[in-house]
């Protein structure tokens, strides 16, 4: 999601990208890491299996983001502060504790991730790069130059492009491909329903329609009006099938190579390398840049939305446009939650496996968040005259209880794996 500050759509952006909003940069960052290692275990566990999930992702985060964006425009504030001031304390500290839990585990994976998508370019070890690349991201935000940094941004969408070319340079079986992606199998073993739930948790995780509430609600001027409640509704469909396509495509990308020769996925750096191999060295090149770049779209979103979900429970002063000195707080988490990033990198935790426990964690904590936001948007109290539709409103239920129901299905699946 993109982390623009008041004027920040005034500023000039010269070519093409000029024109993409902030719906397009909110998906990019729901492009992070966290989906590029789960994608990549996925495919190489199951091959092309469950390539139909990716396809279903696009209309079910296209009702969730279409709600957050109408949510944020019509009542004019967060999530987290709506469901403080409607609902109260407890519940509101339940979403907040959903959020960060998840928030948490993404970050210090996406971190790493990240990192060794840079070792795999410059031939380092990726545990020197951690620490430098968190410095830089927080840096920037702790400068208050963040508005340039949305400019680049625009820029590095075309690095998700590299996922792409990825899959193509793999050479996928496209006949079973096909049929894969658009005829739905699923099995009750372990690792298919496991596998499903993380594709599932990985794109549609809190902080995604999190921020689309404080996009539209805070650092955007809010835009009630038909016009603007359609451009949101638009945009929020188109970047839900962009956000689709490039999880297809990592999927696509590791199930033609990992997938078909049976070789499992423990590190970042085994996906890429062993791509090259399988490949070529183009693919694994491209699949590493798409890595550097889902790091640095999304770190930003998920360190600032960690903080202002913090900020609004405590009745912080928060927000990118403040000055560190008047928001210390706020800053202070975002600090906070680069260090205990690197603290876990410290740990020597195999990155793919917190890639896979934060998508799987983000499948059985998103219903709690899409429930209340589907109830604050039919609230007339928050909403006025404009409560999203009845239509969209049972769109988000069957969401929540879609998302829900696989990780009901995991629990049974891990209890009879057990057996």
């Amino acid at each position: 999601m993109s982390l623009s500050r008041p004027g920040s759509r005034r500023r000039r952006i010269p070519g093409l990208l000029r024109s993409i909003g902030p719906e397009l940069l909110s998906s990019a960052s729901d492009n992070d890491p966290t989906n590029v290692g789960t994608a990549a275990a996925v495919g190489a566990a199951s091959g092309y299996q469950l390539a139909w999930v990716a396809v279903l992702i696009a209309p079910l985060l296209a009702i969730v983001q279409t709600i957050a964006a109408q949510v944020g425009s019509v009542a004019g504030n967060d999530l987290q502060t709506l469901t403080l001031k409607r609902y109260g304390r407890r519940l509101a500290t339940v979403l907040l504790v959903s959020v960060v839990v998840v928030n948490m585990v993404t970050i210090a994976a996406d971190l790493q991730a990240g990192a060794a998508g840079i070792a795999l370019l410059v031939g380092i070890d990726s545990r020197w790069l951690v620490a430098p690349l968190g410095l830089a991201l927080v840096a920037l935000l702790l400068i208050g130059k963040y508005d340039e940094v949305v400019a680049v941004l625009r820029y590095l969408l075309l690095g998700f492009l590299a996922f792409a070319a990825a899959a193509v340079l793999a050479h996928p079986d496209w006949p079973r491909l096909i049929r894969s992606s658009l005829i739905p199998t699923l099995s009750l073993r372990h690792e298919m329903v496991a596998g499903a739930l993380a594709l599932l948790g990985t794109t549609l995780t809190s902080f995604v329609y999190v921020w689309e509430t404080i996009e539209r609600g805070v650092e955007e001027p809010p835009e009630p009006t038909t016009e603007g409640l359609d451009r949101a509704r638009s945009g929020a469909a188109s970047g839900a099938i962009f956000t689709a396509l490039i999880l297809w495509s990592m999927l696509v990308a590791s199930a033609a190579t990992l997938g078909t020769h049976h070789q499992p996925v423990t590190s970042a750096q085994d996906a890429a390398q062993a791509l090259r191999p399988l490949a070529g060295p183009a693919a694994a090149d491209l699949f590493a840049i798409g890595l550097i770049t889902s790091a640095v779209v999304a770190l930003p979103v998920l360190m600032a939305t960690t903080a202002y979900v913090v900020g609004a429970q405590f009745d912080w002063r928060r927000g990118l446009s403040e000055k560190v000195s008047n928001a210390r707080g706020f800053y202070g988490v975002l600090t906070a939650s680069i260090a205990l990033a690197f603290a876990v990198t410290l740990a020597n935790i195999p990155v793919i496996g917190m890639l896979v426990a934060a998508s799987v964690i983000g499948g059985l904590g998103t219903p709690i968040g899409v429930v209340i936001l589907v109830l604050l948007g039919r609230d007339h109290t928050v909403m006025g005259t404009q409560p999203i539709s009845a239509r969209l409103a049972i769109a988000g239920y069957t969401v929540a209880a879609i998302v829900g129901g696989f990780g009901l299905l995991y629990v049974i699946a891990a209890a009879l794996d057990k057996l």
